[in-house]
């Protein structure tokens, strides 16, 4: 993270003393990035974060499912919200794309799981609908519609949903570290004015979280697969931490966008990287303002990535006719040039005439830069003629 934060009661200076009300020390945990050559935070911790009891293999859940190539080659569209509901926010993940660099899942959960670690890499969640207590740590965290929560590798946490109905989610499990892009930050780590957010823009844990409790479960996934190991102590104990690495939730609202006179790239709405892949948040923004502006994408084929769209609000005007919608999600993969609908551009240039200034659409995209497997969920909600509609 770009800045350094201290949260509860820490000692004076790092690896010293310090003592319980009862005397005995507090434990500390050194949670530490890049073989702690890169971002670190130190915990203490009531009691000793090594202590275990037992430790069991579980099966990956089955609606999980497996994920196969592209192939025949095509763009596509899902419809996620067709996908079954239930089960707990990690548990209950339907696999939509993979490939090594990242695994993308969708979750309409109505119940709340075990403590959970990933240790294979970051997580960024992306909060569609619902509100949750993200417990972790590091302390409580209240998310929402809108919300990206970025969850370091290795931190023990889970969603406590607080209120009605299903929390709804995508979820990014990557292999490495999801960072805000480097270009948005100075050589020391601290954002630069011309980025689309800022240190304000970002919310984490402002106070402890001591929990209580023996023989806790912890779900863990890891390089051989996912078990579950049962903590002596609650592993929610820490009184307190500082450092630079620790969980924290964006707001797509909070996204700044960057405006041209004629259209932009995808780059300028880029709001996270991890190991090749980024993140990025389309939002309302003013169109294209030169007089003779197209204020609508070019057809366009990124030839080094496939593109995954998620569709989360606002009115697509550049894909009318497609089906596609809010809720949607469209995959246009390297090997195809993809863009505005039949009849989208000059329906906008005549809209803008009349006096139309602005889009409203909102979405959240991913460019991998190797291939994604189609996941056998998402193949069960494809719209199965999407890749014919330009050709109408």
């Amino acid at each position: 993270m770009p800045y350094y934060r201290a949260i509860g009661d820490v000692p004076r200076k790092r690896h010293i003393q310090f003592r319980r009300p009862d005397g005995g020390l507090y434990a500390e945990e050194l949670m530490g990035e890049e073989g702690f050559s890169s971002d670190s935070s130190l915990l203490y911790h009531v009691h000793l974060p090594t202590a275990i009891v037992k430790s069991e293999g579980v099966d990956p859940p089955a609606p999980a499912g497996g994920a196969s190539p592209n192939h025949p080659l095509m763009p596509r569209h899902f419809k996620p919200h067709d996908l079954t509901t239930g089960g707990d926010p990690v548990l209950g993940r339907r696999l939509l794309m993979a490939n090594d660099d990242v695994r993308i899942c969708y979750v309409a959960a109505d119940a709340d799981g075990d403590l959970y670690r990933n240790s294979v890499g970051d997580e960024c969640v992306y909060v569609e609908s619902g509100t949750a207590r993200l417990e972790s740590t590091y302390g409580a965290l209240d998310v929402g519609p809108g919300d990206y929560v970025v969850i370091p590798t290795g931190t023990i946490h889970r969603f406590v949903r607080t209120g009605g109905g299903l929390l709804r989610m995508m979820v990014f499990e990557a292999s490495g570290h999801i960072r805000p892009p480097k270009r948005y930050l100075s050589q020391y780590g601290q954002f630069l004015e011309h980025a689309p957010y800022s240190e304000r823009d970002l919310r984490a844990p402002a106070e402890p979280l001591v929990l209580e409790g023996e023989d806790v479960p912890v779900l863990v996934r890891h390089r051989g697969g996912l078990s579950r190991l049962t903590y002596k102590n609650h592993p929610l104990d820490v009184v307190g931490w500082d450092g630079c690495l620790y969980p924290f939730a964006f707001n797509i609202h909070d996204f700044e966008p960057v405006v041209k006179r004629t259209h932009a790239p995808p780059p300028v709405h880029q709001t996270f990287e991890g190991p090749n892949f980024v993140i990025c948040s389309f939002c309302p923004r003013p169109l294209d303002f030169h007089p003779e502006a197209i204020p609508i994408p070019y057809n366009h084929h990124n030839v080094d990535s496939d593109e995954m769209m998620f569709y989360v609000g606002g009115d697509y005007s550049a894909r009318k006719g497609s089906g596609i919608d809010v809720g949607s999600i469209s995959l246009h993969p390297s090997g195809f040039t993809h863009g505005p609908a039949p009849g989208a551009v000059e329906g906008v240039i005549e809209a803008v005439r009349k006096g139309h200034t602005e889009t409203t659409e909102m979405a959240v995209m991913v460019d991998t830069f190797r291939p994604l497997n189609i996941g056998h969920q998402a193949s069960s909600v494809e719209a199965g003629d999407y890749a014919w509609t330009w050709a109408r």
